[in-house]
């Protein structure tokens, strides 16, 4: 199992997420996604709301698995998820997350459990993602979003992890639809300070494919560290 954060929202949490399924999958390895929480949906044809992300991550799965189980908590409106919450009038109870990620450890080999915005996003008064992942206590992959300021967030955002005693157990450097200069002496200075596997690079990809994200990333350090 493995929680896959992100130095910031909107830099590939999911595209690297439904990669690193792939790539268990294509090792024989029986792998589901997992949202546990997800802000911004819309309503389709079969009257229930769909999250982007959140299908994503189911279609990438090597099983199927009722929502309930896979995206415990889906709000509509695109907001910070206890504003979210709020906004609906109901709450992200941690019992309700834990327990259909215990389900889900039941169905399948390896669980890959994605957050939310950054590290620490608050999903109540009293916990935040950072607090989830400490109650999953899965080894981290740090997806970095390629982009001016990553080398302070990406190390930041570290050094919350490991303050919490969690495993960072690799990164990957992900391309921003703007690009940046320098790109590889960026990459090179996460290199060295991250202190963690670098599991690879994701460029833009056409329709953020992510079977052919997978083909780019080296699982094998995570195989080790589960």
């Amino acid at each position: 199992m493995h929680f896959v954060a992100g130095t910031d929202t909107g830099i590939g949490k999911t595209l690297v997420s439904c990669a690193l399924l792939h790539a268990l999958r294509a090792q024989g390895i029986a792998a589901v996604g997992m949202k546990p929480v997800a802000s911004g949906a819309e309503r389709h044809a079969d009257g229930r709301l769909h999250n982007e992300d959140a299908d994503a991550l189911a279609q990438a799965s090597g099983m199927a698995q009722p929502s309930a189980l896979t995206n415990p908590y889906l709000f509509e409106r695109p907001l910070a998820p206890h504003v979210a919450a709020e906004r609906e009038g109901r709450s992200i109870a941690r019992d309700v997350v834990l327990d259909a990620l215990s389900q889900l450890r039941r169905q399948a080999a390896h669980v890959v459990v994605e957050g939310v915005g950054g590290f620490v996003v608050p999903l109540g008064d009293d916990w935040t993602t950072a607090d989830l992942a400490i109650d999953i206590g899965a080894p981290v992959v740090l997806v970095v979003g390629l982009r001016l300021g990553c080398i302070s967030h990406a190390l930041l955002t570290a050094e919350a992890i490991r303050s919490r005693g969690l495993t960072l157990a690799g990164w990957v450097a992900n391309c921003q639809p703007d690009g940046m200069l320098e790109q590889d002496a960026t990459i090179f200075a996460l290199k060295v300070r991250l202190n963690a596997p670098f599991l690879g690079i994701i460029p833009r990809l056409s329709g953020a494919d992510a079977q052919t994200a997978s083909r780019l990333l080296d699982i094998q350090p995570l195989l080790t560290v589960s």
